[in-house]
């Protein structure tokens, strides 16, 4: 079974994303944020530290090891960035961070808290993992698109 590490784990973006995966995937939550104790203990919670940190990578590389996760979706708008620029030493792990490459990150719009009814896809170099479907684009991240399909917009939850 593929596992995922979402960030801003407590937000309803998380919930809504983790829901649409289904079955063929265990989540594992992680914020920066404070996290109720409660949570914590189920083991399915983890603290990481903020975004602008700069061990805010390697915090995250060590415990999607420590939780062998396949997949690392980062939701907060200044996670973006460092884990982007991380993407390589995370697949040298054979882990997928789900962020566009620098080069292109600067050139997708970002869209912060989207409506809960926009539709959404999860792409992995193109493959969409919420429904099997292939992207013309070799994209990674979480994407809103237009009606037509040609414009998009990485979602996160803040900036």
């Amino acid at each position: 079974m593929n596992k995922i590490l979402i960030t801003f784990g407590t937000r309803p973006l998380a919930m809504r994303i983790a829901k649409r995966l289904g079955p063929d995937f265990e989540v594992i939550y992680a914020s920066s944020e404070d996290i109720p104790e409660l949570l914590l203990k189920s083991g399915n919670y983890a603290k990481i530290p903020k975004g602008l940190l700069p061990t805010f990578a390697h915090e995250v590389l060590k415990l999607s090891l420590d939780q062998q996760v396949n997949y690392v979706l980062p939701l907060g708008g200044f996670e973006l960035e460092p884990l982007s620029e991380a993407k390589v030493l995370f697949e040298e792990y054979q882990i997928s961070v789900l962020v566009p490459d620098k080069d292109l990150l600067e050139t997708i719009p970002v869209m912060e808290n989207p409506p809960a009814d926009l539709p959404y896809m999860l792409l992995v170099k193109g493959s969409n993992l919420l429904d099997s479907t292939t992207f013309e684009r070799s994209l990674d991240g979480l994407f809103a698109t237009s009606d037509s399909g040609e414009d998009l917009a990485l979602i996160c939850v803040s900036k």
